[in-house]
């Protein structure tokens, strides 16, 4: 059986570079071939997307001599494609078990946090995609301590993704590093109420606690069976999920959050504000994981 490469989107710009050296270390790890594409933006008026000759893309050439002799180096594939970058990328996706891109290209404002391209990736590709963030970010928060590698997932305890759960876990068990599951709840509760019904009886924070960290090992569970050798830590915290993922991404080599499943009343695909909050400001490369699709 083939094995699906994994992509580097690459445009020349310094980010992109840093994407195409975590895509080669990601690469490795899966034993995997490496493709890198470089979408050139056609004019608003074209009407085509095609396959120019790679031979004659300055952008690929640059990585081919970039990469030219590393002894550590995949099977290496270079693709250049013309069309709009956020369209054509995520469709890459359909045959790629990862695509990987820098936060910022070569377009846009500088004053942008991450950008459109990225953007679209991360919402549309079948497959997941890392979003390798400058170098630098400030996050604010109290961050995990303890040495060694670290892959942090978000888990949503009132209905968890299998495919999120369980490409963190394999991504942890790639790097020998540890899994830290972070379960946010909000507190202070704040319940609706129509008028003339009694207010709810107090609940301790305590209590709340306890019942989302039960919640949440119970999901780890069969995670934790399929890989033994993963230290997995659980984090059940107060207050704002984002907040908490990104003040979690100090020092992490990777935190993994799921994307929003279609339905009905909304079928479009679509990233939750915790995602997108993640996105803009975690300090570590964020990968986006699709949901796994629904039975028939």
């Amino acid at each position: 059986m083939r094995t699906l490469p994994v992509i580097a989107a690459v445009d020349g710009s310094d980010d992109s570079l840093r994407a195409l050296e975590w895509t080669l270390d990601a690469a490795r790890r899966r034993s995997a071939p490496l493709r890198v594409v470089h979408v050139r933006q056609y004019a608003h008026w074209a009407q085509h997307a095609g396959s120019p000759d790679p031979q004659d893309d300055p952008v690929l050439e640059h990585v081919r001599t970039r990469l030219e002799g590393r002894a550590d180096r995949p099977d290496t594939e270079y693709l250049g494609l013309e069309g709009a970058a956020g369209i054509v990328l995520p469709e890459l996706g359909a045959s790629a078990q990862l695509l990987v891109l820098g936060s910022r290209g070569r377009g846009g404002f500088a004053s942008l946090l991450l950008g459109s391209t990225s953007m679209a990736a991360a919402r549309d590709a079948e497959c997941p995609v890392v979003v390798v963030p400058r170098p630098g970010r400030d996050v604010h928060g109290e961050a995990p301590a303890g040495p060694g590698a670290r892959v942090v997932v978000g888990l949503k305890v009132d209905g968890p993704d299998e495919a999120t759960l369980a490409f963190a876990f394999a991504e942890a068990a790639r790097r020998d590093a540890r899994l830290q599951a972070v379960a946010a709840y909000p507190w202070p509760a704040q319940p609706w109420m129509m008028p003339g019904e009694l207010p709810p009886p107090i609940v301790d924070q305590d209590v709340i606690e306890d019942e989302a960290r039960v919640l949440a090992e119970g999901f780890l569970a069969p995670y934790r069976e399929r890989h033994p050798d993963v230290p997995t830590e659980t984090v059940a915290a107060a207050g704002d999920a984002a907040g908490r993922l990104v003040a979690a991404s100090r020092d992490a080599d990777l935190v993994v959050v799921g994307r929003h499943r279609r339905h009905l009343l909304a079928p479009a695909r679509m990233m939750g504000s915790v995602t997108q909050a993640v996105l803009l400001h975690a300090a570590s490369p964020v990968a986006v994981v699709p949901p796994t699709p629904p039975e028939s």
